[in-house]
């Protein structure tokens, strides 16, 4: 049985009642080793991948992405569906909501942010103008629509350095520039997804109004708070979507990626 779903998501996301036959696997890759989950779900393998490690232990600017999206793709699989949760900027997408994204700001500093970095893994500028899937957000959409989740959409996500919050300064500026949402995983993520051929969707979770918006200090309680809240929301968007995913895809992610070194 083949692997088409891979889940990437933080702590509290996964629940391992969503899958049976459920196993460990350590993949390793020449980017470095991957711990992941498997199981099976209404008949379908999927892969779920913690992003900051089993216990939450890896601050997002230490994450080793590029060994996590090179362990999928030795896999196999080829549809990955991200959490992520994140700040608000748009009193729009208040606490509490569920945003797909649909572009991306990128404020990170020293990430290891492509497969193609010269010597023998060459150079190639990869196409970003759509970092999203948009057949997997179909998907997803259909997913709310039956679990009677709400889910917006349009997101932009601003990816900032981390591990601190960001200042109220900083927020305005990211406001100013179109950006809605505010986190510190989503890259390089999308652009190792894209660079591959796989596709790729983040459900963004919103916990709090960031700096300067939000009437209090922030905290990372403050976010396990809300995550705690609409984990079920999530998992319910999970299981409604894995039945829905096909083998065919007709998006041209696939197109837009090229063979990467394993």
């Amino acid at each position: 049985m083949s692997i088409h779903l891979a889940i990437i998501g933080g702590t509290g996301v996964y629940d391992p009642k969503l899958l049976g036959a459920v196993e460990r696997l350590e993949v390793t890759t020449r980017y470095g080793t991957a711990l992941l989950t498997q199981g099976i779900y209404q008949g379908e393998k999927v892969v779920f991948l913690a992003r900051h490690g089993t216990e939450h232990g890896t601050p997002p600017h230490k994450i080793n992405y590029r060994a996590n999206m090179a362990a999928l793709v030795k896999l196999g699989v080829s549809r990955v569906i991200a959490t992520a949760a994140v700040g608000t900027l748009n009193e729009q997408m208040p606490p509490g909501s569920m945003v797909l994204l649909e572009q991306f700001l990128d404020f990170t500093k020293g990430r290891e942010a492509t497969f193609f970095d010269g010597g023998e893994a060459g150079v190639i500028h990869t196409d970003v103008t759509q970092p999203y899937c948009p057949q997997l957000k179909q998907f997803l959409q259909r997913a709310a629509q039956n679990a009677a989740l709400e889910l917006l959409d349009g997101g932009v996500y601003v990816c900032t350095e981390g591990p601190r919050f960001e200042t109220p300064a900083e927020i305005k500026m990211f406001k100013m520039l179109g950006g809605d949402l505010v986190g510190m995983t989503n890259v390089p993520e999308v652009v190792l997804a894209r660079e591959a051929g796989l596709c790729y969707s983040t459900v963004a979770l919103c916990t709090n109004f960031a700096a300067g918006i939000s009437p209090q200090e922030l905290s990372h309680q403050e976010v396990l708070d809300v995550m705690e809240e609409n984990v079920d929301k999530v998992r319910r968007l999970l299981a409604e979507v894995i039945p829905l995913l096909g083998e065919e895809r007709s998006c041209q992610c696939q197109d837009l990626g090229h063979s990467i070194l394993l």
